[in-house]
Formats: structure tokens, C-alpha cells, sequence
């Protein structure tokens, strides 16, 4: 019950504030001028600040454990492979494939993890949860810009192309997605992190607050932003695959890649930090990616939510299933 209560107090405040930014578009408070804006601001500047600032005062080189990122690194890669493949299966129209692909594989590691590692384990737990972030978060974000840009409307695919252009259109999509990785301004946030934190530069106070006060304002104008402009009758329409997401985003990569992490002989907290990478909320930089790379996001904003509100039960499952065992 109080890892219920913990997880609820976690994650109903997110899910609150999509219904705000709801309500606030229907209002007129927040209109679609606004909110892509604010997707701007929280895609370029925010979210970046907010895994630099995650990252940056870490002690990698104290915490060093090869052989766990190393598992995050493959099991994250194995997930985003199987699901690409199923979603050729589940999700016949392109755009949408790229959002369903990216939303059942990318969890809120940066936010609801590193909160859920620190109520279990406190302040001074062992820093698997950077570890965890630095295995998974750069594949995330590596293989979104790929997905999203190779699956956007109208962008050039294989299947489109004339035989005789195939050849230059496809160098032209790969120029175009390495260039769309290199500035991926997420992913320089993960770079200069790391960089920062290895290099063991100081940040002085003035700087630190000032990363902290930008960092913050990640989640709440990400999620109103996503609420304005979330459409109703549109996720109607997609919540079947939206539910298929939100099952395998919540439960069957955890009971699938669990079970192979005890094998594996991880205990503890490291087995959290894995349920977390598999099994945590869908994080809202998937909307945001989403509508910055040309991509209608309603399917992504309801896979969100969906795994938002259930997370805390099935996180809490999990949770339960690990201390009857013995393993947490």
C-alpha cells in the first residue's frame, strides 16, 4: 500500500496536468499558437537542460558497472527491434507506426525513475539509476529521430521510390537522419552531461540554479503542451493500438526481460532500475518529438496517458512480485 500510495503520488500529478492543459484549450487559455510554442521551448531548451542536469553531478567513474549497462544497452535495443517488427503487424498506416513504435519502448526513465530508485533506496542510493539512464536514454532518442523521420508524412521510403531513384533517395533519408541524431538537442544534453560529469567540472552555484529552474520546467509545460492539444475523437479512433502499446509499455517487456536480468544475477537496486527502463510510464518527450518531426502526436499523447495513470498500478505489481521473492 505504500509503494501504491508513493507510485499515485508520483504519477496522478503528471496525469493531472494534461487534463489542465485539457481544460485550458477549451477555455481558450491555451491555444495551438501556444502550445507549439511551449513544444518548442521544452524539445530545444528544457528536456535537454533537464538529462544534462540528471546526468552532470553523477559519479560515473565511482559507480562504474560495465556489465549493467551493458544489459540496459542490449535489452533496450532488443525491445526497440521486436517492436518495430510487430508494429508492421499491428499498425498498417506509416505515421502512426512511427509514433506506436517509439511510445511502447521509451519510459520515463530521467523523471519517474530516478524518484522511484530514491523512495525505495533513499538519497544515497548506489546510482544505478544514471546508469540505467546513460545504457537506455541515448538509444531512445538515437533510434526515435530514425523512427520518426524515416516514418513521417511524406518522407521518402523504399516503398514509395521509383526503381531508378531508390539509390539516391535512400542516401538522402540517411544524410538526413544522421544529421537529425548530430542535432538532436536531447542527445547533446546527454553528451555534454556525461562529458561534464567524467571531467568532474565544477558548476557554480549561480549555474546550478539556473540549470535547475530551466530543468523544471520541463514536465509541466511538456504536458499541458500535450494536453491542449490532445483530440478526443481522434484517440478514439486509435485506442486499440493505443491499449496494445500501453500493455507492452507496462508488462510484457518487464516479463519478458526480467526474469533474464535475475538470471543474470542482478539484485537489488539494479533490478529496479531495470523495471523502471522496461516497465515505467511512456515519457512525454515522445509527444514532444513527435509533433516537432511532423507527426499528428495524438496517438503518442494517449499512449502517455494510458501508461501514466497505469503505471502506478503495474509498477506496484512488479514491485510486489520482487519482494515476495526475495530480490528487492
Amino acid at each position: 500500500m505504500e509503494n501504491l500510495l508513493f507510485s499515485l503520488n508520483v504519477t496522478l500529478p503528471i496525469f493531472m496536468l494534461m487534463v489542465l492543459g485539457y481544460i485550458f484549450n477549451k477555455l481558450g487559455i491555451m491555444d495551438e499558437k501556444a502550445s507549439s510554442w511551449m513544444n518548442k521551448f521544452v524539445f530545444k531548451i528544457s528536456l535537454p537542460v533537464l538529462v544534462f542536469k540528471d546526468l552532470v553531478s553523477q559519479d560515473f567513474a565511482g559507480t562504474w558497472d560495465g556489465k549493467f549497462v551493458l544489459f540496459c544497452f542490449f535489452v533496450t535495443s532488443i525491445s526497440i527491434a521486436v517492436i518495430t517488427l510487430l508494429s508492421g503487424i499491428i499498425v498498417k498506416d506509416r505515421p502512426k507506426r512511427g509514433e506506436f513504435i517509439q511510445a511502447s519502448y521509451r519510459s520515463s526513465a530521467a523523471l519517474l525513475g530516478i524518484a522511484f530508485i530514491q523512495n525505495i533506496y533513499g538519497e544515497m542510493s548506489s546510482g544505478m539509476g544514471p546508469l540505467m539512464i546513460l545504457g537506455s536514454v541515448p538509444l531512445y532518442n538515437i533510434f526515435a529521430v530514425i523512427i520518426l523521420m524515416v516514418t513521417a508524412e511524406g518522407s521518402n521510403s523504399k516503398e514509395d521510390a521509383g526503381a531508378g531513384k531508390e539509390s539516391n533517395i535512400d542516401k538522402d533519408l540517411i544524410k538526413s537522419t544522421l544529421i537529425g541524431i548530430i542535432k538532436n538537442p536531447i542527445i547533446i544534453g546527454i553528451i555534454l552531461g556525461f562529458i561534464w560529469s567524467i571531467l568532474h567540472i565544477p558548476q557554480p552555484g549561480i549555474f546550478k540554479t539556473l540549470v535547475g529552474d530551466i530543468a523544471k520546467l520541463a514536465t509541466p509545460l511538456g504536458l499541458m503542451s500535450m494536453g491542449a492539444t490532445f483530440d478526443i475523437r481522434k484517440a478514439v479512433n486509435d485506442a486499440r493500438t493505443a491499449f496494445i502499446a500501453t500493455f507492452i509499455k507496462l508488462f510484457a517487456l518487464v516479463a519478458i526481460f526480467l526474469p533474464i536480468a535475475i538470471k543474470f544475477g542482478f539484485t537489488g537496486e539494479q533490478l529496479i532500475a531495470i523495471l523502471v527502463m522496461l516497465g515505467s510510464a511512456t515519457t512525454v518527450s515522445c509527444y514532444i518529438m513527435a509533433k516537432s518531426m511532423g507527426h499528428e502526436g495524438t496517438l503518442s499523447s494517449s499512449i502517455v496517458m494510458l501508461t501514466t495513470f497505469g503505471c502506478s498500478f503495474s509498477l506496484t505489481f512488479w514491485l510486489f512480485i520482487l519482494k515476495t521473492f526475495g530480490l528487492v
